[in-house]
């Protein structure tokens, strides 16, 4: 983790005084139901102690001052992982699953294990023998599950991260009854060791934060040293992105509906192109993971435990979970192969859009609601979460205002890969005011992360200096664009350097490095890229620019433009303007001198 990414962090409080806050809100909130186990307080604080004097010590510890909690079907070492289901596992975990071993060593203290719907078999929080996990605002409402005791202990400001999973849904949909950020990265991106399967195909670890931007820096912690990023995974969403949304929102009263309609409307004052298309393969394939064979895969993971404990296992789990392991290889094998069609279909509906905008769920339902009819509520509520994993897709999950007196979140996905677009596309649906600070509570983190979270967990990326028609708002700067560049912003050569306006069609600046006797500073941006995505760029590069080193005011060096001696010396030396914007202006005026 760089320095750069950690003066994006402020704590105004120490690692120690944070963790007292947060056992005293625990005391105050009176919410067992939310918690399977808490670490005892000494044992936390000696953890915060050493945070503190290893800060104190001027390590890089990104995620210091904040404190976390842990979904329960995650090992977390000395605290049983039960899974939700008591009888499963009575010995203590050994040792801290990878994702909370990296949340550690990033300066992070854990306090403890959440409850959640058993064996994260669930989306409403209630099928758990703890109890019920009730919503953080009206307690006669559900929570929403699987993840249900993360999210609640997050709302309640009780923590300032936690860990959930999500295979159909569990770390969105009680993001969005809870009025929170939940990030469900790239299937795999994120290391499951140390996590009891529900469906190992479709497993994700995911972050909820009451902040996209600390949600964002957990995960760059968290992942990485798995699945690897494809090479033309983007860094950024376009400048002026193309979002999808759905012609029709099946399952959505009017309130939700008119609520969905304003983070559209939200999105298209902000800059971003509405597109409307077909959902129905999407759905279509939702249905697949609990209606069809692809069922099978929950009674891989735990169905030999679930039959045998049939008494110790909450009856809709264990209908569920059992019945899995009467599915075909033939069932399994035919719905795989209609999921690959439907998923086609998908993505042709998705055309040339850069991301998808839906609903995170359906509805909030009372917890007598989901009682009365526990599988048809459940089945409602993962209608635009069940698709994402089986089609291999990324989300981010974000608060979007109120419904009534419900909470409202929509969900930005996003292809395989494309997780920093989906983040800065969920940015623009955020109020500027919709993270809240609560009592005892560290800050939120102050402003997006220059380097996205991606690029933390093995995204290959090249800094890039530009001083000409690849400067944003020039006519080039769409051939970055369209490679997933990422705009970081101005910046100055250190002054060795002259600048001349090449003979070219069309004209365009050139940088030569002369040295300090004759050279000055000139000015330009930087531009995050793929590496991959770089080399493709300068395949293409047209004679005389060439990519090499540049070397920036403050010393660093980084990729930058530069060009043919013989083309330098043909051009018209522009050095005294400063950068090619003020020489072009000066052009426009008619006043350009030589």
């Amino acid at each position: 983790m760089t320095a750069q990414r950690e003066a994006k962090r402020y704590r105004a409080v120490t690692s120690v005084q944070r963790v007292r806050a947060a056992y005293a809100a625990v005391d105050a909130a009176a919410r067992p139901e939310v918690w399977i186990s808490l670490r005892s307080m000494a044992d936390a604080l000696a953890d915060a102690e050493v945070v503190d004097a290893a800060i104190r010590s001027g390590a890089d510890l990104p995620l210091a001052g904040l404190v976390a909690a842990v979904k329960n079907n995650v090992d977390v070492a000395g605290l049983v992982t039960t899974a939700g289901c008591p009888a499963f596992a009575t010995a203590p975990a050994a040792q801290d699953a990878v994702v909370v071993a990296r949340l550690r060593a990033a300066g992070a203290v854990v306090i403890g294990v959440t409850n959640l719907d058993q064996f994260a078999t669930g989306l409403v929080g209630t099928r758990s023998p703890h109890g019920a996990v009730r919503d953080s605002r009206r307690p006669e409402y559900i929570s929403g599950g699987s993840s249900s005791g993360s999210a609640v202990a997050v709302a309640l400001g009780l923590v300032d991260v936690a860990l959930g999973t999500d295979t159909a849904g569990s770390g969105r949909v009680p993001a969005a009854l809870q009025g929170i950020v939940g990030i469900k990265p790239t299937y795999g991106v994120v290391p499951t060791d140390g996590v009891v399967p529900a469906c190992r195909s479709y497993d994700c670890v995911t972050v909820f934060a009451r902040d996209l931007d600390t949600a964002d820096l957990a995960m760059g912690v968290m992942a990485g040293e798995a699945r690897p990023f494809p090479p033309d995974a983007p860094l950024a969403a376009p400048e002026v992105p193309t979002v999808a949304v759905p012609r029709e929102l099946p399952g959505l009263s009017a309130p939700w509906q008119a609520a969905f309609a304003a983070a559209r409307t939200r999105l298209e004052q902000r800059g971003v192109l509405i597109r409307e298309v077909d959902l129905s393969a999407f759905l279509a394939a939702a249905r697949l993971l609990y209606d069809g064979g692809l069922v099978a895969e929950r009674h891989d993971a735990v169905g030999e435990f679930v039959d045998a404990h049939r008494d110790d296992v909450d009856p809709t789990v264990g209908a569920i979970i059992s019945a899995a392991g009467h599915v075909s290889a033939t069932e399994l094998l035919r719905d795989r192969r209609l999921l690959a069609e439907l998923t086609e279909v998908a993505t042709a509906a998705l055309g040339d859009c850069d991301a998808l905008l839906v609903p995170t769920t359906t509805e909030h339902p009372t917890i007598a609601e989901v009682g009365a009819d526990p599988v048809g509520v459940n089945s409602r509520l993962g209608t635009y979460t069940n698709f994402c994993n089986l089609m291999d897709m990324c989300a981010v999950a974000v608060p979007s205002g109120t419904a009534g007196e419900d909470q409202f979140g929509v969900s930005v996905i996003a292809r395989t890969g494309a997780d920093a677009l989906a983040v800065d596309v969920a940015r623009l649906v955020v109020s500027p005011t919709a993270s809240v600070a609560l009592p005892g509570a560290a800050p939120a983190v102050a402003g997006p992360a220059d380097r996205p979270w991606p690029t933390f967990a093995g995204a290959e990326a090249t800094t890039l200096m530009v001083v000409g028609a690849h400067l944003r708002g020039q006519p080039l700067a769409f051939q970055l664009e369209e490679r997933g560049a990422r705009w970081l912003g101005p910046a100055s050569t250190a002054p060795v350097y002259r600048l001349a306006r090449l003979d070219t069609t069309p004209p365009k600046p050139g940088l030569m490095r002369v040295g300090p006797d004759e050279g000055a500073a000139v000015g330009g941006e930087l531009w995050l890229v793929g590496t991959a995505m770089l080399g493709d760029f300068l395949a293409a590069l047209p004679a005389p620019m060439s990519l090499g080193r540049v070397t920036l005011a403050d010393g660093t060096e980084v990729v930058g433009f530069g060009c043919a001696l013989e083309a330098f010396r043909a051009g018209d030396d522009i050095t005294h303007h400063g950068d090619w914007p003020t020489y072009l202006a000066s052009v426009s005026t008619g006043s350009a001198t030589a």
